[in-house]
């Protein structure tokens, strides 16, 4: 299973040479943790950036090679926010507004997506125009699918802060008021 089970301890290598498995650890660190990976966010990211590249792969090798740029900086910025949500850079970088962000990348990337994909299926005859039209479509549901996620946390998010701002607003209002006016 992931992350592989630790080998037990290997026995002696025999002088000049050198252990591969002594550079695992540190590069163990640059993996994404697997609670992560098993979580609804870590999923749809893994599925967007495995379809942009799936995706950017067809395009090179269809005559489409026109829409080729937008699988590819999807792939790069669905990579990016992989790996900034795996190493939790959204925690220790306050002054940027990730939910916002990746908001905006996923609305981007569905209407992205579905507008080339339609072109791809219509106007190419080529197998690989058809097959990057059809991952096409599947990436802009999985985007689809993560803009609304993203959209319900930000609006309970919005609702919970509202309805604290309001609460304070009507017991500010009920001491200002006169009750002998009525």
């Amino acid at each position: 299973m992931w992350p592989p089970d630790p080998e037990p301890d290997p026995e002696p290598a025999p002088t000049g040479r050198s252990q591969p498995s002594a550079a695992l650890p540190g590069l163990r660190a640059l993996l994404p943790a697997r609670a992560f990976l098993c979580s609804l966010k870590g999923r749809l990211l893994l599925a967007e950036t495995g379809l942009s590249f799936i995706i950017f792969v067809c395009y090179v090798a269809s005559s489409a090679s026109a829409f080729l740029t937008a699988p590819l900086l999807e792939f790069l910025l669905a990579l990016c926010f992989l790996f900034a949500d795996a190493m939790q850079l959204n925690d220790k970088w306050q002054g940027l507004c990730w939910p916002m962000m990746d908001f905006l990348r996923c609305v981007t990337a569905a209407l992205i997506y579905f507008a080339i994909s339609i072109t791809a299926v219509a106007k190419h005859p080529d197998g690989a125009s058809k097959a990057a039209g059809v991952f096409g479509f599947f990436a802009t549901i999985v985007f689809a699918i993560d803009f609304y996620l993203i959209f319900n946390d930000v609006a309970k998010f919005l609702k919970q802060g509202d309805s604290a701002h309001e609460t304070t607003a009507d017991k500010a209002e009920e001491e200002n008021s006169d009750s002998d006016s009525d």
